[in-house]
């Protein structure tokens, strides 16, 4: 008896040494038939959100800097093709690339789904990216391994394989304010009701979190080359990761020139609110309908009545469930009426939404960046964040400053975009829904001079964010890696 529950209990282990032997062997095996190319590790080539952005900006700026070397996507994908892959490009995010890049297909992307992972979601996904890069790797080995998703714990397989391992990361996979979320008991998303309620299963997510950091500080060490597109994520990646010299702040690209040229003057009949998000939990769109119901209840008669317009795209089935949620829950609130959803929409669809727009809500907590911030106050919509004071652990919290009173210290368009300019105000923060509604309400009574000043000055902040100074801060970043190869 003492036997077998051994053997079951050695298992695991043995199964993880067998699998650590074959990718070894499998390194030994290919990196000597490394191609001259650069991988782009993209499991979602179809997500419809910045992170696909950047990959396609980031393709383009190495065909310009190095013309002979070839861009290869691992995508998981089926029906991706090069030429798909290119024509998406170019209707989803106004991007041309110079060639269309050869396309890997992976069949393991199982792997990392949330969905297959209910419990201990993050350290699954983690090792199911172990995995996926092992199919990616065998089945094409580049000279350049260049991860643009976020799975750090790739990165010493693409070293075993013999790549120079590069990445953009847009958000750390743990960060220092989740660990200080769970110390506080706080319930979100990405912290269960239950366990925040539980003082025993509180402590022993705060283990798991520490023990993960760790591991997640050791693999994402192994990069050659980490890019990052915000101060918050900068400082959070430094503290974990250790490798102060090797990363990079290179601002996400986001179409300004473009958007620029939409007229500041529009339609206030009805006054348009636009949220710009995939459909992700994180991205609280809930709590966007909440306030607009709040909005139409505290409308004057005299006042037109405003229309918010969902964009965003859905990765999954998960992400569609997600979407039909928010339709139910508008009918339950009785605003179905004035509310439009507007899905996986092309990129000319996307400007002509912007342009109708008076304002842009953006309601992520602890958003990394915020593409749609900056795409908001281009087109001339003046940008609304909801940013809550958490109660941050003083162990773990990061000790920034700033000028919004009371507004989250780590939010990404909290330190970098939502600024005055000239000093303007070029939009508003907003700790609850009540004052997300206030601030809503703030810009329908608003005199149309008084909306374009600030609109105006918003634009001239987001023009800090374009497309063209991606393009040079990526290049510049990159040189020295290429050089040394």
């Amino acid at each position: 008896m003492a036997s077998r529950i051994l053997l079951s209990a050695l298992a695991p282990a043995t199964l993880i040494l067998a699998f650590i032997i074959r990718i070894i062997a499998a390194a030994v095996r290919f990196r000597r038939s490394r191609k001259k190319a650069v991988g782009f590790f993209h499991p979602y080539t179809n997500d419809g959100g910045g992170g696909e952005r950047v990959l396609w900006c980031a393709v383009k700026a190495v065909q310009e800097e190095l013309p002979d070397l070839d861009c290869v996507i691992y995508t998981g994908d089926h029906d991706a093709s090069p030429q798909s892959l290119a024509a998406r490009a170019i209707d989803r995010f106004g991007v041309k690339l110079i060639n269309p890049p050869q396309v890997v297909h992976l069949y393991k992307r199982k792997w990392i789904e949330e969905t297959t992972y209910p419990r201990f979601t993050m350290i699954g996904q983690s090792l199911g990216s172990v995995y996926l890069s092992w199919e990616a790797l065998c089945k094409y080995t580049p000279l350049y391994y260049f991860d643009t998703s976020g799975y750090a714990f790739t990165y010493p397989v693409a070293r075993m394989f013999g790549c120079k391992v590069i990445c953009y990361t847009h958000y750390p996979t743990i960060s220092l304010d989740m660990l200080s979320r769970v110390h506080a008991r706080s319930s979100m998303y990405n912290n269960d009701a239950l366990i925040a309620k539980s003082v025993f299963f509180s402590q022993c997510k705060v283990i798991y979190y520490k023990l993960f950091s760790l591991l997640y500080g050791m693999v994402g060490s192994c990069a050659h080359l980490a890019m990052v597109n915000s101060s918050w994520t900068q400082s959070h990646i430094q503290k974990l990761w250790g490798i102060s010299a090797r990363i990079f702040r290179v601002y996400p690209p986001c179409d300004t020139s473009g958007l620029q040229m939409l007229p500041l003057e529009r339609s206030t009949t009805p006054i348009k609110i636009i949220s710009v998000a995939q459909f992700r939990p994180e991205k609280a769109h809930p709590l966007q309908l909440e306030a607009f119901a709040v909005v139409l209840k505290n409308l004057d008669a005299d006042l037109p009545r405003p229309k918010l317009q969902f964009v965003g795209s859905c990765r999954n089935e998960a992400d569609e469930k997600r979407l039909q949620h928010l339709k139910d829950r508008a009918i339950e609130l009785k605003v179905d009426n004035d509310v439009e959803f507007h899905k996986n929409v092309t990129y000319s669809e996307l400007v002509s939404l912007l342009g109708g727009a008076a304002a842009g809500i953006h309601s992520m907590i602890d958003e990394h960046f915020g593409i749609s911030v900056v795409e908001y106050m281009a087109s001339g919509a003046i940008p609304i964040g909801l940013f809550p004071n958490l109660l941050i652990d003083k162990g773990w919290q990061l000790g920034w400053s700033g000028w919004v009173r009371a507004a989250h210290n780590s939010a990404g368009p909290r330190m970098d975009i939502v600024l005055p300019e000239d000093g303007k105000q070029t939009g508003y923060l907003a700790e609850n829904v009540q004052e997300y509604a206030e601030a809503i309400l703030k810009i329908i009574k608003m005199p149309v001079p008084e909306r374009l000043e600030m609109a105006a000055a918003a634009r001239r902040r987001a023009s800090r964010f374009s497309e063209q100074r991606f393009y040079e801060d990526f290049k510049a970043a990159f040189r020295p890696v290429i050089s040394r190869s």
